[in-house]
This record gives C-alpha cells, sequence and structure tokens, in this order.
C-alpha cells in the first residue's frame, strides 16, 4: 500500500526487515561508491604537481570550491524534494569528487602510514558504532540532539584556535571530534533503520531513491569526519 509521498508500509515484521535491508544495501553501496571516488581523486590531485600547484597557490579557488561543498549538503539536505532521484545521484557524485579535491592535501601533510592506519581505524569505528546503531534498543534521539550541540561547540572552537594557534586545543578538538562523530554515525544509522522499515527501494518510485541518497551522504559525511579527527588526533605528519 501506498501513501501520497509514495512510500510503501510493510504488512508484516518480516517485510520490514527485508525492506529495511534492502534499503541500507542501497546506502552503504552509495556510500562506499562516494569514498572510492574521493580517494581517487585525491590521490589523483596529491599526485599533480600542476594541479596542487593551481590549487593551494589560488586561495580563491580552494574557498570556491569548499564553498559549493557546503551549499551542495545543504541543497541535497533540504532541497532533496525539489529534484529528481537523478539529479540528487548526480549532485552525491559531484560533492564526493569536489571533497577529493579539497582534501588532497592530506596525503602530502601526512605520511602514507599515518592515512592508511587512519582509514582503518575509521573503518573498524564506524562499522562498530554503525551495527550499534542498527540494533540497539535504545532511543538515541536524545543523544542526537546533544551531539549536535557538541558538533556546534567543535566548529567554534575550531574558528577560536584559527587565531589561537593552540597545539594542546587542536588535540582536544580532534578528540572530542572523534567521539561526536562515533555519536553521530550510530544517531543517523538508528535514524535510517525507522526510515528504511517504511521505503520500498526495489520499486520505481523517485522518494524513496532519492532518500537512499539522503542517507548514503549522511554516513559519508560521519565517516569523512570521522576520518579526518582521527588523523589528526594520531596522524604522524612528513617532515
Amino acid at each position: 500500500m501506498q501513501n501520497s509521498s509514495n512510500m510503501s508500509y510493510p504488512s508484516s515484521a518480516f517485510d520490514k526487515i527485508e525492506t529495511t535491508n534492502a534499503f541500507f544495501r542501497k546506502v552503504y553501496n552509495w556510500m562506499a561508491a562516494g569514498l572510492i571516488l574521493t580517494a581517487i581523486t585525491a590521490q589523483t590531485v596529491a599526485s599533480s604537481v600542476t594541479m596542487m600547484t593551481a590549487l593551494y597557490t589560488s586561495p580563491g579557488l580552494l574557498i570556491t570550491l569548499i564553498v559549493v561543498e557546503v551549499g551542495l549538503v545543504f541543497f541535497l539536505s533540504m532541497g532533496i524534494n525539489r529534484v529528481s532521484a537523478a539529479t540528487a545521484s548526480t549532485l552525491f557524485i559531484i560533492y564526493s569528487l569536489l571533497n577529493g579535491v579539497t582534501l588532497s592535501s592530506i596525503l602530502l601533510v601526512y605520511t602514507g602510514e599515518s592515512v592508511f592506519t587512519a582509514f582503518l581505524t575509521t573503518a573498524g569505528m564506524f562499522g562498530a558504532m554503525s551495527v550499534y546503531g542498527l540494533y540497539t534498543k535504545r532511543d538515541l534521539t536524545s543523544v542526537g540532539g546533544f551531539l549536535m550541540m557538541g558538533l556546534w561547540g567543535l566548529i567554534i572552537a575550531m574558528v577560536v584556535n584559527m587565531f589561537l594557534g593552540s597545539g594542546m586545543l587542536d588535540l582536544v578538538i580532534s578528540g572530542i571530534g572523534v567521539v561526536v562523530f562515533m555519536g553521530l554515525t550510530a544517531y543517523d544509522t538508528q535514524y535510517l533503520r525507522e526510515l528504511g522499515g517504511n521505503v520500498d527501494v526495489n520499486g520505481l518510485d523517485d522518494q524513496p531513491r532519492k532518500l537512499v541518497i539522503i542517507g548514503a551522504l549522511k554516513l559519508y559525511l560521519d565517516f569523512i569526519n570521522l576520518f579526518i579527527y582521527l588523523l589528526r588526533f594520531l596522524g604522524h605528519r612528513r617532515d
């Protein structure tokens, strides 16, 4: 049975589990595709002297790319109903590519071993928190509100530290960032679990396919930010 928002509600507990599993398979597939595109782009840009020179000798270009990225995230998050599923998918791919460009400097700042270790650690921590969010019976809604407050606090602290330049504060910010995005991974997964049990992603309707992209974007952002904060907290910079 379908309502006016084109979402199909399963008729039994078993159907709901199957529907949720199908939703998460597509979400994780899109998330993985985004991470792969970001990694390939970052490696390509970091390996090109011409690209790195153009990017980091032109502050205006880098700022423009960051502004476009932020704009894409806000548009996909709040304006998803204004576009088709195909457009949403394309914008997610574009965002993943742009993020690879802006993150390319990481490969030059930190040692390859640090980047690899941080990635593996992120994958393990993300996986554990996502499983927790998927299967826990605890309602994480109140935790989500607290974590969003923590996220805004992180942003403010980072801006303040841009002027202070404190290494110790940067370390504290990175540690808190790891905790915040571990929590957000669990929270977002639980949110998507509730959402995914009510959508038929195997149908032809646009709305469920757009919800898959939103879900992939949420978890992609959790993974990327967890990786960055872990790298800042544990990584070794090149000499």
